[in-house]
């Protein structure tokens, strides 16, 4: 073998050292976390990174310190880093509080995270809420139909009912007109959950909510 030829050999092996490996290399995937705390009415936030796009799906399970798993959620992957938002936000009845990972599946790929859901102070207000809430800003529920789910789905000391909410007097609830403004910043998110409450537990000690069984039967 003659110099030349010697000097092409070198050239190939550096060349498949170089080149060859990368080409082969199984792809890699991460989750990515902005934060890992949260708290109630908070959306789960974060992100999958892969070292490469295959056309694959990442499966992701999310699973609780007891090891109770989800079922396997396909996220298509078309890009390097996928943001996966949560639609919905973390709620009581729903979620306990305590440690949670997430675990994703890349083709042969997988990584785990944590996140805490942690108590907090700020009131927070059931997503069902909104959903009445919406239905009565469109007139297809009455008062009292909307303050009856206020009294079943939003706790005693975020929201203060002082009567029950039943057949005899759900027709008899009176909401001012003008509070749908209200109702609607809020299904809007133009104010908090604790503004709302605010507002609404200000018109019941005020009784501008007005129950007109109550004069009735007094």
């Amino acid at each position: 073998m003659n110099f030349m030829q010697v000097g092409l050999a070198v050239m190939l092996l550096m060349f498949s050292v170089m080149f060859f490996p990368s080409s082969f290399a199984e792809p890699t995937v991460k989750i990515v976390f902005e934060q890992t705390t949260f708290h109630y009415c908070d959306k789960l936030f974060y992100s999958i990174e892969v070292s490469e796009v295959t056309g694959d799906n990442a499966v992701i399970f999310i699973r609780d310190e007891s090891g109770r798993s989800s079922s396997g959620i396909p996220i298509s992957i078309s890009e390097s880093i996928t943001p996966v938002p949560s639609p919905n936000p973390f709620e009581k009845g729903v979620f306990p509080l305590g440690k949670y990972f997430i675990d994703v599946e890349y083709g042969e790929a997988k990584d785990t995270a944590e996140f805490e859901l942690q108590d907090s102070e700020k009131p927070c207000i059931s997503i069902a809420v909104k959903s009445i809430l919406s239905n009565w800003l469109s007139g297809n529920i009455s008062d009292g139909f909307l303050l009856d789910a206020i009294e079943r789905f939003v706790d005693r000391e975020i929201i203060s009912i002082p009567y029950e909410i039943n057949e005899s007097n759900v027709y008899d609830i009176d909401i001012p007109e003008w509070f749908k403004n209200v109702g609607f910043w809020w299904v809007e998110g133009f104010i908090s959950d604790e503004t709302f409450a605010n507002a609404v537990n200000y018109l019941l000690k005020n009784e501008i909510i007005t129950n007109t069984s109550q004069g009735e039967g007094a």
